[in-house]
This record gives C-alpha cells, structure tokens and sequence, in this order.
C-alpha cells in the first residue's frame, strides 16, 4: 500500500502492485510496454506525442516523461489511473457487503483503471462484444498494428491508437481482413465517423446517467452492456453496471462458490446496496477472475 503525491493533492489506497497487475492481464495489450515492472507508454494529445513511464519508487508512483508535456502526462495518468477518486468511500461501502469485503483485502489499492480515449472506449467495447478476451485483445492488436501509428523509444515500439478520422475513411472489406465480423467493422466505421464529425463527444455524454446510457444506446451496434462499459471506463459514471456482462456473472459465480452463472434476480438482490459504487464493485470482481 502506498501513498502517492500527486499534483498537490495527497492519494490514499493506491497500490502500484496490483493496478500493475491488472495492466498485466493480456501480453497482447498493444497501448504500452511492460518491463522490470516500468509501465511505458505514448499517448497523442491535441496532436502531439508525449512518451512517458510509470514506476514504483520509494513507495510511490513516480512518473517520468521523456517526450512532451509534464502537466498533459500528468492530467492523462490522472484520468487513466482515476487517482483522484476517494477509494475509501467504496471501501467503506465494501467492508459490510457479503460478497466485497473479502475482494476488497485481496486488491486493495486497484483503481478502476480506465479508457480515457472515448473512441477506444467504444471500439474495445465492441470488439468485445461475443467474444473471449484472449480474441478481443488479438483483434485490438490487429487494428492498432494496421491503423495506428507507432512511435520508436528505447527499444520499445509504441503504439498509438487509430484516429477516429482514419477508420472513417475505411470500407468494411478493409476491416475484414483483421477478421472482424462484416457488422463490428460497419459498427466500428459509424461511430468513427459520429466522433471525426463531432455528433458524439465525451463532452455531449457528459449528462446525468440515464442521458448518457440513452445517447449511446442510440447508435447502431451499441447495446446496454457496450453503453454501460464505456460509461463506466471512459466517462467515470460510478452508478454504471454492465449487468449482464458474462465476466461479472463468472466472478459473481466464483465469489459465491456456486456451480450456477447467478440469476439477475440474484444478482439484484446482492447488489442492491451498492448503489452509488456499481462500477468499481464491477471491476474489483472482474479483478478475481485473474487470480
């Protein structure tokens, strides 16, 4: 457990241990380079690259940029890592429920690490839509291989996600060869041509929940669990819950050490205390499925 300082403010229940681990959860993550237990990764903002790594050092996360702004890496890892959220607030909430207060011990310190990027938010969504993880990570790979730019540092390739302006310019015929479904890749071209010509935004989002869940529900190929994964990991809603996702059933089943996938009325009737806490209680038990 550490405490980190971080733009003035002090960030308690942080631990670079296990948010290092959930970042380690695929070796097929294209976003950044892991090694000797240093996060690296560039990232493109308002058209510029900024390179930067992420360490433990001395019992806190130290952040070194390499290449671009100090402040903009800075503001980004805030978001991405969702350091300013008060954990201790969930965790009060977890310590009395039955099926928390066990996973809160074991991952103390993990953030609902997010997406910041709104159309990477969507397109992982969809692309995981049906699928296991190991292939919705293969196909991201491919995308970000084919699409995205990568940038060269210390030996490391990095990659840059594509841009919404470049994948609205494809055809389907263009994605298929990723092996993509002909329907993800027409569902992927639309929503990047809604964000290239800005009728979808993080800022248009930016509703009470309801809204939000409705705007996105509203776009071709984007149901309620996409909707809800995209508010919970990229536009911080913490009341999102991607209720009928088939990873939060399994980690339901295994906390509950039941045979059965949980009934929804089962599932309601757990978590009918967390309202305000949905989406990291989501993710701490998504969390258990890594061991």
């Amino acid at each position: 457990m550490i405490t980190l300082h971080t733009g003035g403010v002090l960030i308690y229940s942080f631990s670079f241990e296990q948010n290092l681990a959930y970042l380690m959860r695929s070796p097929l993550e294209p976003m950044y380079a892991i090694e000797d237990n240093k996060i690296t990764r560039a990232i493109e903002v308002d058209d510029h690259t900024h390179i930067f790594q992420l360490s433990n050092h001395e019992d806190k996360l130290r952040i070194d940029t390499f290449e671009g702004n100090s402040q903009v890496v800075h503001d980004f890892v805030t978001e991405w890592l969702d350091l300013h959220y008060p954990l201790f607030s969930f965790y009060e909430m977890a310590t009395e429920d039955p099926l928390l207060s066990n996973v809160i011990k074991d991952y103390r310190g993990l953030r609902l690490i997010g997406i910041p990027d709104l159309f990477e938010a969507l397109t992982w969504g969809i692309i995981g839509q049906q699928v296991n993880l190991t292939f919705a990570y293969t196909l991201k790979k491919r995308l970000v291989e084919t699409y995205g730019q990568t940038v060269l540092f210390n030996n490391h390739s990095l990659s840059l996600f594509p841009k919404p302006t470049t994948i609205a310019e494809l055809s389907v015929n263009d994605l298929l060869p990723l092996q993509l479904s002909r329907r993800k890749s027409e569902y992927l071209i639309h929503v990047a041509k809604c964000i290239a010509e800005g009728s979808l935004s993080k800022t248009l989002l930016s509703s009470e929940l309801e809204s939000a869940e409705k705007q996105l529900m509203s776009i071709r190929g984007i149901g309620p669990w996409t909707a809800n994964y995209v508010l919970m990991r990229c536009l911080r809603y913490a009341r999102a819950f991607p209720i009928d996702d088939v990873g939060f059933q399994n980690a339901m089943k295994h906390v509950l050490h039941s045979q059965d996938k949980p009934s929804k009325e089962t599932i309601m009737g757990y978590t009918k205390h967390w309202r305000g806490f949905e989406a990291y209680a989501v993710f701490y038990l998504w969390r258990t499925l890594q061991g």
